[in-house]
C-alpha cells in the first residue's frame, strides 16, 4: 500500500481558489507524484462564490468532476453545459480538443469538488459531455459504480480502462471489494474518516494498492465518503 497523506499534497491558493493536488499539477511539480496508473490528476478544489475557471483548452483526457458541496456551472465548446450539484458526476471527454469553463453557480457559498483526470484508452476522439446524479440511497453503505468503460449498471460511459466507484459509509459499516486480478486501485477519502484494510484515512488522504485480492473499507467515527478507482 502506498499512502498519500492530505498534508503532503501540493497546493494552489489564490483569493478565490484553494486547490490541493494529490499529484503534480500546474505549478506544483513532484517527480515522485506524477499520477497512479491512468489516474493522472486528483484535485480537491474549493471555489469562492461568483468565481471560477475561465475558458481554457484540454485534449486527450477524460475529466471527471464530483461535487461534494454547492453547485458548479459548466460550459464547453462541444455544446455541453449544465449545473453540477452535490452528488452529481460530470464526464467531459476532451478528445481531439475542447475549450471549457467552470464557475461557482452560487453567489453566496463556496463550491467544493474533486476534479479527476484519467488518461483515455484512445486518443483524438470527438469531444463529448455527460452528467448524472447519484442520489444518496445508492451511495449509502455500498460501493456505487459511477463511471465505467461500458457504461454498465447506470454508470457514465468512460473512454478509459478504469472503473470509478463512490461510497458514503456510516460509522463502523464495512464493505468489501474484489478488484480485477490485473487492476491497481486508488482510494481517496473525500470527507470524514475511512479505514482501508485497517489503515485509518481522513479527508484528503489517498492510498494506492496493486495486486490486492480483496479490500475492506469501513466508515470511521462519524462515517466517511470515498472514491475508489480501479485502473488497468
Amino acid at each position: 500500500m502506498t499512502l498519500r497523506p492530505a498534508a503532503a499534497r501540493g497546493q494552489t491558493r489564490t483569493d478565490w481558489l484553494d486547490s490541493r493536488h494529490s499529484f503534480s499539477f500546474g505549478r506544483y511539480y513532484d517527480p515522485a507524484q506524477m499520477g497512479f496508473g491512468a489516474l493522472r490528476v486528483l484535485n480537491e478544489d474549493v471555489v469562492a462564490p461568483g468565481a471560477g475557471f475561465p475558458p481554457h483548452h484540454h485534449a486527450n483526457m477524460e475529466i471527471l468532476t464530483w461535487v461534494l458541496e454547492g453547485a458548479l456551472a459548466h460550459r464547453d465548446s462541444s455544446g455541453g453545459s449544465g449545473v453540477i450539484h452535490a452528488g452529481e458526476l460530470q464526464r467531459m471527454s476532451a478528445g481531439h480538443g475542447i475549450e471549457h469553463s467552470e464557475y461557482n453557480a452560487a453567489g453566496d457559498a463556496p463550491v467544493h469538488f474533486l476534479q479527476i483526470w484519467i488518461q483515455p484508452n484512445r486518443v483524438n476522439l470527438a469531444p463529448s459531455y455527460a452528467q448524472r446524479a447519484f442520489h444518496a440511497p445508492v451511495l449509502r453503505d455500498r460501493l456505487c459504480l459511477l463511471a465505467a468503460p461500458d457504461g454498465a449498471d447506470a454508470a457514465l460511459a468512460l473512454h478509459a480502462d478504469a472503473r470509478v466507484h463512490a461510497a458514503r459509509l456510516g460509522a463502523g459499516v464495512e464493505v468489501r471489494h474484489r478488484p480485477a486480478a490485473d487492476a491497481a486501485v486508488w482510494v481517496q477519502v473525500a470527507r470524514g474518516e475511512v479505514t482501508l484494510d485497517g489503515h485509518r484515512l481522513t479527508q484528503g488522504d489517498g492510498a494506492g494498492l496493486r495486486g490486492a485480492a480483496e479490500l475492506a473499507l469501513a466508515g470511521g467515527a462519524g462515517g466517511g465518503e470515498l472514491l475508489l478507482f480501479e485502473l488497468r
